[in-house]
């Protein structure tokens, strides 16, 4: 198991378009180059659940709850990713 962090981004209905967001997450490797989301840790600092904003404006904001389970599952190329642990 692994612990990493990549940019990913997220879709403000608001203002129908996406923001990069900064995910940190735990891994497992599933090939010499590539590895598995087994659970996110943190969206752009603002953790797991409820509603964030990039700016702190009402209309940037986003679901994090969403993100988070969109993440989950997701096969990442280890080479774009920063290694926090393991």
């Amino acid at each position: 198991m692994i612990k990493i962090n990549y940019k990913s981004s997220a879709y403000l209905p608001n203002i129908g378009g996406f923001r990069t967001i900064s995910i940190t997450a735990k891994a497992e490797k599933i090939s010499e180059k590539r590895c598995k989301v087994v659970e996110v840790l943190d969206v752009d600092g603002e953790g797991t659940t409820g509603y964030a904003s990039r700016t702190g404006a009402k209309r940037q904001q986003y679901n994090v709850g969403s993100v988070v389970r969109s993440e989950v599952g997701k096969v990442k190329i280890i080479s774009r990713l920063t290694i926090i642990e393991g």
